[in-house]
């Protein structure tokens, strides 16, 4: 078995954590300022979050460079308008608002959290082919 736990570098774990808490209705299992664990209602870990320039990871040491460059993190889900819902709730910067994207022929939505890093949530879907 594979599975990829994704790690942002943030500037404030709490204050990051508390967003996607907020926005996405995530769980946060590990608490402190040092890491934060997000997870869905099932207990899935969904998202990481590390602090800028600690423990000497190569791609985390100079919160200065571009942050999220070509990362994209892309949320498919069934809560798609609640979740935007909850975005204006906490002035979360929209990008573009709710549309049908003709690629996957889907409604999405795109957005910045606190951090600069780029999100995209979309109606839950499969992919084909």
């Amino acid at each position: 078995m594979i599975k990829l736990d994704t790690i942002i570098a943030v500037k404030d774990i709490e204050k990051s954590s508390q967003w996607y808490e907020q926005v996405f209705n995530f769980k946060n299992l590990h608490g402190g300022n040092h890491f934060a664990i997000l997870t869905t209602e099932n207990k899935d870990i969904v998202l990481c979050l590390h602090p800028w320039e600690q423990d000497d990871h190569p791609t985390m040491r100079n919160q200065e460079i571009s942050r999220g460059n070509g990362i994209i993190l892309y949320f498919k889900t069934d809560k798609m308008e609640e979740i935007r819902e909850n975005a204006g709730k906490v002035d979360a910067k929209i990008d573009e608002d709710i549309h049908l994207n003709p690629n996957p022929n889907k409604r999405e939505f795109s957005m910045w959290d606190p951090d600069g890093y780029y999100i995209i949530v979309t109606e839950y879907h499969e992919y084909e082919g």
